[in-house]
């Protein structure tokens, strides 16, 4: 048994010890003869690696094989229940076969059970022997101190997450697909979720292939092929090395530690065939897969241009087309889960007598049209009497022949999908599986937002006379956010420990959507301020209010706002993304604003441009969201063409058949934010006035000016616009609006506290002051002083902006067009980044000369977090996720000039980003407000805050505010 002999060759010593050859050489007596091993069980093995070695501890032992691990070159000698040598332990070879090179963890440290290389240079000779004539009293010696070795060099760090192997099953999900193929679903902790496609590998999927009863995977989906799941995302960064038993064994981020969106779910494709002998383990109702697109039918054919559609036969998807369920035992709470997953929190009594006499009204009418038939034989026509009744049809329940797959649904009412009620799969001749039933029909209340007419103003109303106290921040997309709550008149987040479906749902159907698609952690929606108000929120699903479920004060130590709680909520389809398109774009998130009007009551819609004067941020964040939400029937269809990307391109619109572009005059980031919210492309990037290099469609004609948004619209008709009336300043395909979108975008707010500890009044000489009369950093009286002689009075103070975004605020301007300051050194890219004003109670402004111009740096960051942006030496600019960039009370220009404002009570307010010229996903929070008292020499400044930290009450009570009198709060 030389150790130069092939790899593939195995023997065993006369004492026992197995030895696999290896084409290394290491110097040693020569080999004793050697005889097969009878037995190789090793229970541990020990790996030496050039530079580390490792013991990884065998889950299981391979009985009645002759075969060790591969790599092995040594097994201690040890003795099985009858006399059969065994293996103890087994010491691989370097680069046999199994064992690569070990793995670097998170840091570049080692991962869990690498010894350090150092301990291993005096043991490889000593442990790595040939298989000589030993005596025995050498070998204990070396059994001793190979395990006196172990315990003082390994310092057992926490190894990877397991899984606890009684609660851990898969199953295969989604649709179109086959039986071997389909979306990744693992039952962890009672709840079914799914797995994120980052770092995916074939490699995870041909473990979880084997685990499901397959021999081997063929490869694997991404971006949510089979579709998109619902509930937790489990794993995420899945790493195996594919010779695990579970998915639990690879390594992973942690169970629900996870930063993607169910647009990421994987899956997998298994070769179609079974492992011999497989029991599957995992107790699936394998039925529950197939449930998977849920639909609402209407009954009435008027109501297939009504939406949303509240009320219809409940149809499940089956194979390529739709299936019903079975009324037979259907209850309200059933109804209650269908209803919260169209969109809508509650359900209503659907009157069963009316569809009875519906269906039998149908029947009649399709007997009364057999050929042949006595109603078909009067005297009129044949093809007029047909035309007459066909047209004159209600309903169109018995078009087609019904087809049940589902009965005895039962639901407790608090599940977020039916697939997660139980219920029985007809397998037989399902169009006579009802008996005297007749398909499930629900009906469901819009919420606020969706209500038509009168009872959406009722509400309104109602909302108006009642603030909520509860509410959702820095989303994208309606019904989506992070989760903030009023209590003691602050508004405050809800810290992620338990957070799961049913306290989501809770949220969502209080906010009058549906029930929660996704409850998210880990601050995925942004970190909110202010205090934390709860934590371990543990609803039963049934509750009316977030604030009737169990929960726990927290303490600053507990929770920090990088664990604050969010939400994504089913809600209704209004058909609002077919309204707008972009084209023209390098990505479908990008392009020229095209939109289409004239579409309700059944006219052709004609497409066409968006003027783009005065298109802005807020105009291309509205059109950023109607992209992507379906929100209406009527109204503007929108696209976008010629982008490089489908985020991107010149947005077009429809006015009856024809397509068209918008006119860029006044378009703006308010404008660009509803245009791509209507696309369902996230926030809005750029606004874009000029998109001649867009020119990629065939849209030629302006048909859509004048537009106007507040930036929380939900689609561009909400917006203000000049009808069919255009009037267009510059016209012609170069100058129609145009977005750039992105899934994630900057939230900028200010520290106040900082503001009022930090303010101070200052008389600072003329002489030092014409850096700053050069920059217009004082007001205009400043010009009719006697310069250099005599001083002006100014109010200093710090100020530090965060970034607790998703994405960098990175200045619109090019570094071609950033302006040199000399008083500064440095270059200033946002002539426009921060108000600072002096106001009287009623919002009139009473001082000027603040800062003029900004450059934008990471000042200080969070732990872990890298400064990336510099103002010296031309650097980039910008506040990167996590850091702040911090103007000092004490540098030119920190101020606002009050030499000419009299004694009173103000109010300080500072501003940031107030053009809205870079895209946030919150501009709510860019206000900040202190009540002051100026008694013409000192200045109190108190009760600072952000402006939507308050609650209504709060904040009329500060506008009222009285002041300070004698440096006491009055």
């Amino acid at each position: 048994c030389s150790l130069t002999d092939s790899l593939s060759s195995r023997h065993c010593c006369r004492w026992g010890t197995a030895v696999t050859s290896s084409t290394t050489h290491l110097p040693s007596s020569p080999p004793a003869s050697c005889t097969s091993c009878a037995r190789c069980c090793p229970w541990t093995r020990w790996e030496l690696q050039p530079e580390r070695v490792a013991r990884t501890t065998q889950a299981r032992a391979h009985r009645g094989t002759a075969r060790c691990p591969g790599g092995s070159i040594a097994l201690l000698p040890h003795r099985a229940p009858g006399g059969a040598p065994a293996c103890a332990a087994a010491l691989p070879l370097l680069g046999a076969a199994g064992h690569g090179p070990p793995r670097a963890g998170r840091g570049g440290q080692p991962q869990p059970g690498y010894l350090p290389a150092e301990r291993t240079q005096g043991q490889r000779q000593a442990v790595m022997g040939s298989c000589g004539t030993w005596a025995w009293q050498e070998l204990l010696v070396l059994l001793s101190s190979v395990w006196l070795w172990v315990g003082s060099a390994q310092p057992t760090p926490p190894g990877p997450t397991h899984t606890p192997g009684p609660q851990l099953k898969f199953r295969l999900a989604g649709y179109p697909r086959k039986h071997n193929e389909g979306r990744v679903e693992v039952f962890y902790n009672d709840e079914w979720g799914t797995i994120c496609d980052d770092d995916f590998t074939l490699a995870n999927a041909h473990v979880l292939c084997r685990h499901l009863g397959f021999v081997a995977a063929t490869g694997w989906a991404h971006s949510a092929k089979y579709g998109k799941g619902v509930g937790r995302i489990w794993l995420d960064n899945v790493n195996c090395a594919g010779g695990e038993k579970s998915i639990g064994d690879c390594k992973h981020r942690g169970w629900g530690n996870s930063d993607c969106s169910h647009e990421e779910d994987a899956g997998v494709i298994c070769k179609d065939e079974r492992i011999p002998g497989f029991k599957d383990s995992n107790v699936i109702e394998t039925e529950q897969s197939h449930v998977e697109e849920v639909r609402l039918r209407p009954v009435v054919s008027g109501a297939r241009r009504q939406l949303p559609v509240t009320e219809g036969i409940v149809e499940v998807r089956y194979k390529d087309g739709w299936a019903q369920i079975c009324d037979e035992g259907w209850d309200s709470q059933n109804s209650r889960v269908v209803c919260g997953m169209m969109g809508f929190p509650a359900e209503k009594k659907v009157n069963r007598n009316f569809y009875k006499r519906l269906k039998r009204a149908a029947r009649m009418k399709g007997r009364s049209l057999r050929p042949g038939s006595r109603l078909a034989s009067k005297s009129q026509p044949k093809q007029k009497r047909r035309e007459d009744v066909g047209s004159k049809k209600r309903l169109f329940t018995e078009r087609q022949q019904l087809n049940y797959r589902l009965h005895s649904v039962s639901c407790a009412g608090t599940e977020v999908h039916l697939s997660m009620c139980t219920f029985e799969f007809y397998r037989g001749n399902a169009s006579a599986a009802c008996g005297a039933g007749m398909p499930a029909v629900v009906s469901c209340l819009p919420g606020p937002l969706f209500a038509a007419g009168n009872a959406h103003k009722k509400k309104q109303r109602q909302q108006q006379q009642s603030q909520p106290r509860i509410r959702l921040k820095g989303g994208a997309k309606v019904g989506e956010g992070r989760v903030e709550v009023l209590k003691s008149s602050e508004w405050g987040t809800i810290c992620d420990d338990r957070w799961n479906l049913l306290s989501a749902s809770v949220v969502c159907r209080e906010l009058g959507f549906g029930s929660a698609r996704e409850a998210l952690t880990g601050a995925r929606m942004g970190q909110g301020t202010g205090p934390i108000h709860m934590n371990e929120v543990q609803c039963l699903g049934t509750e009316k209010s977030l604030w009737s479920c169990p929960f726990k004060n927290i303490t600053q130590e507990d929770c920090k706002h990088t664990e604050d709680a969010a939400v994504r909520c089913n809600i209704p389809y209004m058909g609002y993304e077919n309204l707008i398109r972009l084209s023209g774009g390098r990505t479908r998130f990008e392009g020229r604003v095209e939109v289409a009007v004239g579409a309700g009551n059944g006219d052709q819609p004609r497409w066409g441009l968006v003027c783009s004067e005065g298109w802005g941020t807020l105009e291309a964040m509205v059109a950023c969201r109607q992209l992507g939400l379906g929100f209406a029937n009527h109204g503007l269809q929108i696209r976008l063409a010629g982008g490089r990307t489908a985020f991107e391109g010149r947005v077009e619109v429809k006015r009856g058949s024809k397509w068209g572009m918008v006119c860029s005059d006044g378009w703006t980031t308010k404008e660009a934010m509803v245009a791509c919210r209507q696309l369902g492309l996230g926030y809005s990037l750029h606004a874009v006035t000029e998109t001649w290099y867009w020119d990629a469609s065939n849209v030629t004609e302006m048909v859509l000016s004048g537009v106007k948004c507040a930036g929380h619209e939900m689609s561009l008709s909400h917006c203000q616009h000049h009808g069919t009336s255009l009037n267009c300043r510059n016209t012609g395909t170069r100058f129609a609006a145009g977005v750039i979108c992105s899934e994630t975008a900057s939230d900028l707010l200010l520290h106040a506290p900082l503001v009022q500890e930090t303010a101070y009044i200052e008389d600072r000489p003329l002489h030092m002051l014409y850096c700053a009369a050069e920059e217009n950093c004082l007001s205009s009286s400043a010009r009719l002083a006697n310069w250099p002689y005599g001083h002006r009075r100014l109010l200093r103070f710090s100020s530090q902006i965060h970034n607790n975004g998703r994405a960098d605020f990175r200045p619109k301007a090019g570094r071609h067009s950033w302006v040199w300051h000399e008083c500064h050194r440095h270059y200033h890219s946002m002539d426009i980044f921060t108000h600072y004003d002096i106001l009287t109670p009623n919002g009139t402004k009473v001082a000027e000369g603040h800062k003029a111009s900004f450059c934008l740096e990471d000042t200080e960051c969070e732990e872990d977090v890298a400064k990336r942006y510099e103002c010296a030496n031309f650097g980039e600019q910008g506040i990167t996720v996590g850091c702040w960039d911090l103007y000092r009370h004490d540098i030119d220009c920190q101020w606002i000039d009050i030499t000419d404002v009299k004694p009173g009570n103000y109010i300080l307010q500072v501003v940031i980003n107030p053009n809205f010229e870079v895209a946030e996903s919150d501009f709510t929070n860019n206000a900040m407000k202190c009540n002051c008292k100026y008694d013409g020499h000192r200045i109190w400044v108190h009760s600072c805050h952000i402006g939507d930290a308050l609650s209504e009450e709060a904040n009329k009570r500060f506008e009222q505010y009285p002041g300070q009198l004698n440096n006491q709060i009055s």
